[in-house]
């Protein structure tokens, strides 16, 4: 009566010491299949093309949430990524110049850093072809987060959290800078704004107001004295057309930082910078490359009075030294279109916010 017991015990035992073994075995040696992520682009913005080698992942994509948002990529971990580029700024630093770990300004307006998968290229001065090579740059960099690869590396890899979640994003089991700024361009490659009321309207939701549909023509007719001429460079749909310009800034201020030329060597290229896109333009301010302008406003004023000549000024700059001569009634009316590419539902779209918080 004992013996079929004991078989019975033996047999159980075996099954449990087996079935632990598996467990730990599927624990250790799991191959992840991250999940696709499904990237919805609003109807007045064109498809996206991703790369290849770093296709969207859920897990790939709030992973790069957490790495935005994750202080431990600077030297002192005081600072992120949204240090400098803030949700409710746009993306940007509502700062003219931005300060890095060790109280460092730097020189330039922190762009802002939504709708980048369009752009050909990044940074004011277009040093950057993707946003895997834009990401690389800020972590090195002695006025910013003043760290190098390697040690945010060990840091990451030492984390109780990222080895798993760089595991379950790349199925991998060391951690290094390629993957992290591949999970980095993941996020920002999500940042899309196209949903403020100007894509309502072009989508046949919602109607201008008069002033704003006063505005907008301004925006695109030619001037002096009939328009604005905004158009050639802040394109529709993207509000610009990622090109280079000299837009009449060529003074003592600026001559110091000659944009486009440091990458170049073009004489050509010389104060020329990247056009910035126009959307969320209200809440994105100082304005230009080194954010001279404080307000709407004073932009506005810059081109209706004409702006400064130079041996580069774009010949879209066909206004310089005249000015546009906008009424104020025209001025108050670009204005308002202006503050309808304002996307209030990215502003405050939880995915993109600090998941630490």
């Amino acid at each position: 009566m004992q013996k079929p017991s004991y078989y019975i015990l033996v047999v159980c035992l075996f099954i449990a010491v087996q079935s632990c073994r598996k467990t730990d075995c599927a624990n250790s040696d799991a191959n992840y299949e991250p999940t696709p992520y499904n990237l919805i682009v609003p109807s007045s913005l064109p498809p996206i093309d991703v790369p290849a080698d770093n296709p969207l992942t859920e897990e790939g994509v709030e992973l790069g949430r957490m790495l935005f948002y994750e202080p431990l990529l600077s030297a002192d971990a005081s600072q992120s990524c949204s240090s400098c580029h803030s949700q409710v700024d746009g993306f940007t630093d509502s700062s003219r110049y931005s300060t890095g770990i060790d109280g460092i300004q730097g020189d330039r307006n922190a762009m802002v850093v939504f709708n980048l998968a369009w752009s050909p290229t990044l940074f004011w001065d277009g040093r950057a072809v993707n946003l895997e090579q834009q990401a690389l740059e800020p972590i090195n960099n002695p006025i910013e987060m003043h760290d190098n690869w390697e040690n945010v590396a060990e840091k990451l890899n030492a984390h109780s959290d990222y080895p798993t979640l760089f595991k379950e994003a790349f199925n991998t089991d060391r951690i290094d800078s390629t993957l992290v700024i591949k999970a980095l361009a993941q996020f920002e490659r999500t940042l899309i704004s196209g949903n403020s009321k100007w894509d309502k309207f072009y989508r046949g939701e919602v109607v201008l107001s008069e002033q704003e549909l006063r505005g907008w023509d301004l925006f695109n007719i030619d001037g002096p004295f009939v328009g604005a001429d905004c158009f050639h460079c802040h394109t529709a749909p993207h509000f610009t057309d990622f090109e280079f310009h000299n837009n009449g800034l060529d003074d003592e201020l600026s001559a110091t930082d000659l944009g486009l030329f440091n990458v170049t060597q073009n004489e050509y290229d010389k104060a020329k910078f990247k056009t910035p896109t126009l959307r969320n333009i209200e809440v994105s301010g100082p304005y230009m490359h080194d954010g001279r302008f404080e307000t709407l406003e004073e932009v506005i004023e810059h081109y209706n009075t004409g702006g400064s000549n130079s041996p580069t000024l774009d010949p879209l700059m066909f206004h310089s030294g005249t000015g546009l001569f906008l009424s104020e009634v025209d001025k108050q009316a670009l204005l308002a279109f202006l503050r309808t590419l304002t996307d209030q539902e990215f502003l405050n779209n939880p995915k993109f916010s600090n998941p630490f918080q």
